[in-house]
């Protein structure tokens, strides 16, 4: 087998970790190669070819590989993925994931479907940018529920308000408030505003997440340095934007690392994400800890230290309902894949319906 220059890699995120994962795999003329962009069948690899010569190559090459089989037990490839290739330029081995963003796909599918029912927007990710537009209303519960998404992950998130130069009376503390334990800047891809900020918070693979308008493709291309990710106007009327990105790619950053631009996202669904939910309202979950009743609904039972702080405007009602929503929400996802919850879930249904029946037998009885 010829020389392989894996430094070659290290613009696409090559380092001491990936090595040691890439090492039993040596003695099989294995190439390892990261996926910097998936096409269906096929996906474009930077991968360092063969060479006798390593001088004559100075950075890795991008080339088209094929995929696995979707029956194959290394299918779902995703941008981010470290792999191995063959001489063949054929995916044969997946190296193992550091981090992945899941989110539940919407599917038709039944439950008997349901494992498969998840989609993977990026791996081995280090920072996620959450992107929200911040010269419109800013929705809290969306960036509740991708800060949920980011934590999930393994990653670290950061919340970045774009379009600071359309909002000179923008005000950062109610997202903090929503945000705990992660950094929240405002910033400004075409003026610069805040971009010198941002990029301290940057390590490693950066994933940019967000819905449609939110200006992630013009803060990537802030980042990269040039256009590199075609941009659109948004709506005036309503501020949305059309889907200008349709393929998650990686691209290496100028000052080191990586980045992974993401379609926007019109639906987030959460997919087991109960760590990233406790992550995300840490400030409830401290709260919880000094209830008189470890099981406390936060409802009405005397001693919770979760309505006190609602009662003193210390925690907002809305922050409990969207606590209380993604839960409800996650819960369900996980009975989907779940028989033994599921089959719970279906008992709970079914007395719900035998008591409603009673009681309407008890009413007609009372009424003749």
């Amino acid at each position: 087998m010829s020389l392989v220059d894996f430094d070659l890699l290290a613009p696409y995120g090559w380092n001491s970790a990936v090595a040691a994962d890439f090492l039993p795999l040596l003695g099989d003329s294995h190439i390892p190669a990261r996926v910097i962009r998936m096409d269906r069948s096929e996906c474009d690899v930077a991968a360092p070819l063969p060479t006798a010569d390593y001088q004559s190559r100075l950075s890795a090459a991008v080339v088209r590989a094929r995929c696995p089989r979707s029956d194959s037990e290394i299918s779902g490839l995703t941008t981010g993925d470290w792999v191995a290739i063959d001489s063949n330029r054929t995916v044969v081995r997946l190296l193992p994931r550091r981090t992945a963003i899941v989110r539940a796909a919407v599917s038709g599918h039944s439950d008997a479907k349901a494992k498969s029912a998840n989609q993977v927007l990026a791996a081995n990710v280090d920072v996620v940018l959450v992107c929200t537009a911040g010269d419109g209303d800013v929705d809290l519960g969306r960036i509740e529920r991708m800060l949920a998404l980011a934590w999930e992950s393994g990653a670290q998130p950061v919340v970045v308000l774009t379009k600071a130069d359309l909002a000179p009376d923008l005000s950062l503390d109610h997202v903090r408030a929503v945000a705990p334990g992660a950094a929240v800047v405002a910033v400004s891809a075409s003026s610069g505003y805040g971009m010198d900020v941002l990029e301290s918070l940057l390590d490693g693979t950066v994933a940019l997440i967000g819905p449609s308008g939110a200006g992630k493709s013009t803060l990537a291309n802030a980042l990269l340095g040039s256009d590199v990710f075609a941009t659109n106007a948004v709506r005036e009327g309503d501020k949305r934007g059309r889907h200008t990105t349709v393929h998650r790619e990686l691209r290496p950053l100028p000052g080191g690392g990586t980045l992974i631009d993401t379609p926007g996202l019109r639906s987030i669904g959460l997919w087991e994400a109960t760590e990233g939910i406790e992550r995300t309202f840490s400030d409830i979950e401290s709260l919880a800890a000094h209830c008189r009743f470890g099981d406390c609904s936060h409802d009405t039972e005397p001693g919770c230290a979760v309505r006190e702080a609602i009662e003193t405007g210390a925690l907002p009602q809305r922050r409990l309902d969207s606590y209380r929503k993604l839960h409800r929400e996650n819960e369900w996802m996980a009975a989907r894949t779940d028989n033994r919850l599921r089959a719970e879930r279906s008992k709970v249904w079914r007395d719900i319906s035998k008591n409603q029946k009673r009681m309407y037998r008890e009413r007609g009885a009372r009424g003749r």
